[in-house]
């Protein structure tokens, strides 16, 4: 029984940017075949489950040639799998989509397109330039600047200069010197406002300003950075007045988020809001114990009213917990046990099962939620805590010293990973990351366990608290600390040593 091929648009680069139909049919796949241009937020949503296919093309370098980017389509289809062909912008616009489907077509294979938002108009647009206006023109025409190896440059350049309307040439860079003096040579005046438009909806976005007549030299007196899009017209003119993209306080930054895969969504969400690109590298995964009966006997003497506490270090502890003691009781299970949670990730985590915490600490970290809590005991208090197998040792410590009666109970396990599509170590090391934001030391640890080799005093590690700053400090990293252990204000200390890193660069 044959499968089916999905031909999806991956947008320009800003995984925000990225359709809704996409991302569904993206997390049902079972085989991805993607292309370099592909970014890497859209990239770091193919499921763990999806075998991948590397058939990236840049201007003079395809890692497969297109006919076997169509025949891997079709033979992966016929072996009954789900496969997605994801390519940067739209598929049919200068993306070779008819051509994989051509084979697809002839052998009877099942297939459906899912549009993406092209750069001819998403990239302008980041940078404040409309491809249309009443006051300026009335039509926008795409061209391919890409031209075949040992053939002229084919185009009408007459005919574009007499449509008097926005001109966007993609893949055109090395065919700039040719585009500027056909459309010059074709009447096109040379005042004419005209830029290049680099890496648009990026970090790494950039605007080359000129006008036709200029813009050649200008480039010629840079090294100009693909992909990029060249855009000619008196609209051009208008992005310094339209500018916005820029002007977020994480403009220009890229920031890996560690988190754990299934946390990673919501700080990488705010990063975003304020501007930033965000390289998802969820360094640690965290498993179930496989040897679940202290946790499952906890359990049970949770039924029979035998604790006094049950302490959360974590969304993650809340999460496992809940899902075991969902399995045989329900939520009337914790109704004479007092909750603590060590801050606001967990006590939302517990909102999630209709629960609130009794108790968080003034500091969000182990050692003070140890210590406020064994104030609030007088001794024998009995303390259940559900946490990582490797958990902080001050805070049963600090209950123990109260004497209170600790079982301590391994509920989930930390494993740490590299991503299987972005090279991780490369980007840290040649500095295209620019900083990295931890939310716990064990998040610390599985970054440095995952990029092995790498030179950490090379890494700005923004921290939600002071355990999680000392574990980074503990490599050598430079270290900016939130003042509050919560998400919000790790995203403003991120905007503040991102303010201390722009301005390193100038």
């Amino acid at each position: 029984m044959n499968g089916k091929v999905w031909l999806v648009g991956a947008g320009p680069g800003d995984a925000g940017l990225f359709t809704l139909r996409g991302k569904e049919v993206l997390e049902d796949a079972e085989v991805v075949v993607y292309d370099a241009l592909v970014g890497a937020g859209v990239l770091a949503m193919i499921p763990e489950k999806a075998e991948l296919i590397f058939a990236g093309k840049r201007s003079g370098n395809h890692y497969l040639k297109q006919e076997d980017t169509n025949r891997i389509l079709l033979e992966e289809a016929q072996k009954g799998k789900k496969v997605v062909r994801l390519k940067g912008g739209d598929p049919f616009l200068f993306g070779r989509g008819g051509e994989e489907l051509e084979l697809l077509a002839e052998n009877d294979i099942p297939f459906e397109i899912v549009p993406g938002i092209t750069s001819a108009f998403a990239v302008p647009a980041y940078n404040g330039i409309p491809v249309t206006h009443r006051d300026f023109c009335s039509s926008v025409h795409v061209i391919t600047g890409h031209k075949r190896s040992n053939n002229a440059y084919d185009i009408d350049f007459s005919a574009l200069v007499h449509t008097k309307g926005t001109l966007i040439f993609l893949m055109g860079i090395a065919a700039l010197p040719d585009i500027c003096k056909g459309l010059l040579d074709a009447g096109m005046d040379p005042a004419t406002p005209a830029a290049v438009l680099e890496r648009g909806t990026t970090a790494d976005q950039h605007r080359i300003e000129g006008t036709l007549g200029t813009l050649e030299q200008i480039c010629s007196e840079t090294e100009v950075l693909t992909p990029a899009i060249i855009v000619v017209g008196k609209v051009a003119a208008l992005a310094e007045e339209f500018a916005w993209y820029e002007k977020r306080p994480l403009a220009g930054i890229k920031a890996a988020v560690t988190r754990p895969k299934e946390l990673v969504s919501g700080l990488s969400a705010m990063l975003r809001k304020e501007g930033a690109e965000v390289l998802e590298m969820p360094a640690i995964e965290v498993h179930p114990v496989s040897d679940k009966r202290p946790l499952q006997d906890a359990i049970g003497k949770l039924a029979d009213g035998q604790y006094d506490w049950i302490v959360f270090t974590s969304p993650s502890g809340v999460r496992i917990f809940m899902e075991e003691l969902l399995q045989d009781a329900d939520i009337r299970t914790l109704a004479n046990v007092k909750i603590a949670s060590i801050g606001k990730g967990s006590e939302k985590a517990l909102n999630g099962y209709g629960l609130k915490s009794d108790f968080l600490p003034s500091v969000f970290d182990g050692e003070t939620l140890g210590k406020e809590l064994a104030a609030l005991c007088k001794g024998g208090e009995r303390i259940f805590i559900p946490r990582a197998k490797i958990g902080n040792k001050e805070l049963v410590e600090e209950l123990s010293k109260a004497g209170a009666v600790v079982d301590d109970v391994a509920t989930y396990d930390t494993f740490y990973e590299n991503s299987r599509v972005i090279d991780e170590h490369a980007a840290m090391e040649s500095g295209d990351c620019d900083l990295a934001v931890f939310t716990s030391a064990s998040t610390v640890k599985g970054f440095a366990e995952s990029l092995k080799g790498l030179d950490f005093t090379k890494v700005n590690a923004v921290c939600i608290g002071r355990q999680t700053c000392e574990a980074a400090e503990a490599y050598g990293m430079k270290t900016w600390t939130a003042s509050k252990a919560t998400l919000t204000d790790l995203v403003e200390c991120v905007k503040v040593a991102a303010a201390e890193i722009k301005e390193g660069k100038r």
